[in-house]
């Protein structure tokens, strides 16, 4: 009797210790909203690079240069004897203006005063910083933006909508190497 109370004892504390399974959801999300999101995103940008092509082809008096960065460009004035472009570090003092693909002005370069950028220490839409790295003192490039380039799906939250593509004419005015001073300044500002 005693050995059959032991068995059933012993039973119960092997089954009674099983710990609780976890419950399954009653339906399963599929990640619907991502892949819906990146669909969206890919018509846009093929919209978008489709209202930009059609300007360079209709565009004869300019030759185009297509960036591996995802935009295109061409020189309005180009220096051919320098070989000095900014990098990591170096200040640049730049006049730009920005316009809508279909020539209107969003700012314009009297809105916007030259301005002093530490390149890749300080915000920037990213073609901007990209485009600066490819031009020269003196240089005037008009750049054309896709508008993952320029302000996405934000805008700028002043003038410039969600996914709006922009045309931008820079004039790199002048490439100087950080100082000290400079980067007390950046510094604070942060």
């Amino acid at each position: 009797m005693k050995i059959k109370i032991l068995m059933l004892l012993a039973g119960l504390l092997m089954f009674s210790c099983k710990s609780p399974e976890a419950r399954r959801p009653m339906t399963q999300k599929s990640g619907s909203y991502i892949n819906e999101a990146v669909e969206r995103n890919r018509k846009i940008v093929a919209q978008e690079e489709a209202r930009i092509q059609s300007i360079i082809e209709k565009d004869s008096t300019h030759e185009y240069i297509s960036s591996p960065n995802g935009f295109w460009y061409f020189y309005n004035v180009k220096d051919t004897t320098s070989t000095k472009t900014p990098e990591f570090g170096d200040v640049v003092e730049f006049d730009y203006s920005l316009q809508t693909l279909d020539g209107q002005n969003i700012y314009t370069d009297e809105e916007i005063a030259p301005r002093s950028y530490t390149m890749d220490k300080e915000q920037l839409f990213s073609g901007l910083r990209q485009g600066l790295k490819l031009m020269k003192e003196g240089e005037t490039v008009t750049f054309l933006f896709p508008s993952h380039k320029a302000f996405g799906y934000y805008g700028d939250k002043k003038r410039i909508g969600k996914d709006v593509p922009v045309i931008s004419k820079v004039t790199l005015i002048n490439i100087s190497e950080e100082t000290e001073e400079t980067e007390e300044n950046q510094n604070q500002n942060n």
